[in-house]
């Protein structure tokens, strides 16, 4: 490869990363304004939640068809072949992501239209803060090639799991003993669900990184043999 075609393909590599990141940011801002509905009852943004998931998906196919071009013309070594698979991994779980916001939104616009007095007093915030740092940390290990940032991602997603488990039983006593309050706190527990399923997701963007950077594909390991690789 010369070095006109080398600089060429490097601002393609470079103009991919960026607009992975613009996507990360879109997502990260769909889950904000989604549990902001939820809290706040605000159809509008609910609304705008659910319609701006459209955008997301429409950016998924866009960075998956610039990806198939870059490996089609430039014949990528096998470092940039594991970036540009690492985009596409990503992208993938971004979508993914995307899609549990929404399907927040669409449960906070039912829970708001239907204004029942038997809601659970179940806080998510914290869970939901949690997961969307978890997102911004992989995403600036990815931005930065930075695998202990990653490895700290893996970590938290354990803590998130944690208080998914402490959140549905809370909502199962609520049920228990007072029944009126079991139609609220089943769309709550599909809330929590989709926002434990953001921490899964932000998980996997953080193995990718440790692959991209490392070489070795960390999915379906222990906490601690991550953390090695990632120090290594």
């Amino acid at each position: 490869m010369n070095e006109h075609t080398s600089k060429k393909f490097d601002t393609e590599l470079e103009g991919i990363r960026t607009r992975v990141l613009q996507m990360g940011g879109m997502v990260e801002l769909q889950i904000v304004k989604a549990m902001e509905g939820l809290s706040d009852g605000d159809l509008l943004l609910i609304d705008q939640v659910i319609e701006n998931d459209n955008r997301v998906n429409l950016l998924e196919i866009e960075l998956d068809e610039a990806c198939n071009q870059v490996i089609a013309k430039r014949q990528p070594t096998a470092v940039d072949l594991r970036m540009i698979s690492t985009v596409q991994k990503t992208i993938t779980d971004l979508e993914r992501i995307g899609d549990e916001a929404k399907k927040i939104a669409k449960t906070a616009k039912q829970i708001h239209t239907a204004v029942s007095p038997f809601m659970p007093q179940i806080r998510l915030s914290h869970i939901a803060d949690a997961v969307v740092d978890m997102l911004r940390t992989s995403l600036d290990a990815y931005a930065r090639l930075d695998t202990i940032s990653a490895a700290q991602v893996v970590r938290q997603d354990k803590e998130v799991d944690a208080e998914f488990k402490g959140i549905m039983r809370q909502l199962i006593t609520y049920m228990m003993e007072d029944p009126r309050t079991i139609s609220q706190a089943i769309e709550l527990m599909f809330v929590a669900k989709s926002v434990e399923r953001i921490g899964d997701h932000s998980k996997n963007i953080a193995e990718y990184v440790v692959y991209m950077v490392k070489g070795r594909d960390v999915r379906h390991t222990s906490l601690e043999e991550i953390e090695r690789e990632a120090t290594r």
